[in-house]
């Protein structure tokens, strides 16, 4: 798969650059406009080699080779812009006598939702055209220039001989009012200059976190990922632009403002919105927007809202920025008061009970099998999970600082005590010692979900661990059943469901390892946290495109060969990429966790 993105628009193409099968093809508002899309020319014409300088952009080489020298060369850059793309053809003419080139073009128009795309829900019905008008009052359209013409378009080539061609195409889709975002240039000088080894996958981490941006008029926020979340997610834009600190306060601002802006405002089962929450994703595509699917606006998460008020808060220790606390001051008490509607059963800890109209499992670990007993059992909901209760701690410490700043000192002592009190449960309800761990979740019996998993790490990043169990819970982290030699895996190797192929049971996600490096910078256990930045980093070098994919397998490391690729991870990812951000602020001390 080649992914190219630029704000919006995003194209899956195939080794060749062009869209022929499968998910390939060019997207926009979570809608696939072209399904196949492939420029013909002179027969015999190969490709000598591709490159993608940045995420935006694929420069080719092609020729036509007579016997052992060419006679036909052609250069094919392809750019992704908002709404649309171009392609710039130049032909050079390598022979003593003229040629004609003649240029087809074949292009499928779809307009499929990204969920039919995927096989989710159904087939969609063909457009009969180059436009669409949805059943909303919708008009999508794919408008080519030049317009495309029977034959294709012919070019004639002096001897030695150069032509240049140039095919416009525009995805016209009237959703959303773009903002601005920064150029490339500018979003990497943001960032320091890194040395060493560290150069070429920060570079490319960078690169790729400027294309996944969105442009809101609330600010960029970044996608999460090609090719199946390009979209905003509150989880993992509030985690990467976290990961970006204290360099991208931009991304920061912005993302807490989109999700500010729409935040939960009332009761709404099917989407799961409630007042305060704080919205999972938001998405464009027919089925959303026609209701057959939630997610226009879906709110099937637990733990975006306490990662919203953590997220300001750590922005304020980073940069003591207090006008955006005050100007975000109705969302986050919002944000606070749905945490306390949101402990469903009054013991002082948040759970979770899906509506059913979306995702089942509301944590991170969001695939439906993610919530297992020792014996394999898969735990009955309303769950209160152990990383979310690590969030809302950092929440209500997050909040007591805000009150604190704006000299309403009650109410900062008031949150002081709420994040004691969680502190205390966690430790109380979740410790295992006979794992030496934090359990996954407590089911709706109250009955703790006795495996080893890597959510512990998380609690560890929030400031949720006791000291008197540090060591211990490191240890085991870092133990054979839990550490790869790649990363922290997501379940234990000793466990039931392990299976180091799966999604969330057994596989490696560089994020998920990257906060646990956080997690031991910030209790002091700075050589550990040094060994995990470096094995993260050794993963992107290991990779051909010098990314952190989404997830690997959770097989053992073995010497001299890169982790087992996980099919359908994510590449680039959002938060996968903010990690290598993240770990060198971590190990250059430029922050604490």
């Amino acid at each position: 798969m080649l992914p190219l993105k630029e704000d919006d628009t995003y194209a899956v193409l195939s080794p060749e650059g062009f869209a022929v099968e499968g998910p390939e093809g060019f997207y926009r508002h979570d809608t696939r406009f072209l399904a196949r899309y492939r420029l013909l020319w002179p027969e015999g014409l190969g490709l000598l080699g591709s490159q993608s300088p940045r995420p935006d952009r694929l420069i080719q080489d092609w020729a036509r080779f007579r016997g052992a020298e060419a006679d036909l060369y052609l250069r094919r850059v392809l750019v992704l812009e908002r709404g649309g793309f171009r392609e710039e053809l130049t032909w050079w003419n390598l022979a003593r006598e003229p040629q004609e080139v003649r240029v087809g073009l074949e292009a499928t128009p779809e307009f499929a939702d990204l969920f039919q795309v995927r096989g989710w829900h159904g087939k969609p019905s063909s457009p009969g055209g180059f436009s669409r008008l949805a059943p909303d009052g919708v008009l999508q359209e794919v408008r080519l220039d030049p317009a495309p013409q029977e034959g294709g378009w012919t070019l004639a080539l002096l001897p030695k001989g150069e032509a240049f061609w140039v095919l416009r195409v525009r995805l016209e889709s009237p959703l959303e009012a773009p903002g601005a975002l920064p150029s490339y240039e500018a979003f990497l000088g943001w960032f320091p200059e890194v040395e060493g080894s560290w150069v070429p996958p920060f570079r490319q981490a960078l690169l790729d976190l400027r294309a996944l941006l969105l442009s809101t008029p609330e600010g960029p926020v970044p996608a999460a990922g090609i090719p199946w979340f390009v979209a905003p997610f509150g989880r993992d834009s509030l985690l990467t632009a976290f990961m970006l600190l204290p360099w991208g306060q931009e991304v920061a601002r912005g993302v807490l403002r989109y999700l500010a802006r729409r935040q939960g405002q009332g009761q709404d089962p099917f989407r799961e919105e409630e007042p305060g929450k704080i919205p999972h994703e938001v998405r464009l595509g027919e089925l959303s927007r026609t209701g057959q699917v939630p997610f226009a606006r879906y709110y099937g998460t637990v733990d975006a809202t306490p990662l919203f008020v953590a997220l300001l808060g750590r922005y304020l220790e980073l940069t003591g920025d207090l006008a955006l606390v005050r100007e975000l001051r109705p969302a986050w008490e919002g944000a606070l008061a749905w945490m306390g509607e949101a402990d469903l059963d009054g013991d002082g800890l948040l759970e979770f009970a899906p509506s059913g109209s979306g995702l089942t499992v509301q944590s991170w670990k969001d695939s439906h099998d993610s919530m297992s007993h020792r014996d394999g059992r898969l735990a009955e909901p309303p769950l209160a999970v152990s990383e979310v209760q690590g969030y809302a701690y950092a929440a209500y410490k997050a909040a007591a600082g805000f009150y604190r700043a704006l000299g309403e000192v009650a109410w900062g002592e008031a949150m002081e005590a709420r994040a004691g009190e969680l502190f205390r449960l966690i430790q109380e309800r979740f410790w295992l010692p006979e794992l030496g761990t934090y359990a996954l979740a407590l089911d709706r019996h109250k009955e703790p979900l006795a495996v080893k998993a890597s959510d512990a790490g998380h609690l560890l990043w929030a400031g949720a661990v006791d000291q008197a169990v540090l060591s211990e819970l490191v240890a085991t982290l870092l133990s054979p059943e839990m550490w790869s030699g790649w990363g922290l895996r997501t379940l234990g190797a000793g466990e039931v469901r392990y299976n180091p192929l799966s999604y969330h049971n057994g596989s490696v996600w560089p994020h998920d390892t990257a906060l646990f490096a956080g997690g031991l910078f910030r209790y002091g256990r700075a050589e550990e946290g040094r060994r995990v930045a470096q094995t993260l980093l050794e993963m992107a070098l290991s990779q051909p495109d010098l990314r952190l994919p989404e997830l690997v397998g959770g097989f053992p490391r073995e010497e001299g060969l890169p982790p087992v690729v996980y099919p359908g991870a994510c590449r680039p990812q959002a938060w996968a990429a903010a990690s290598l951000v993240y770990l060198y602020a971590l190990v250059e001390g430029v922050r604490s966790w």
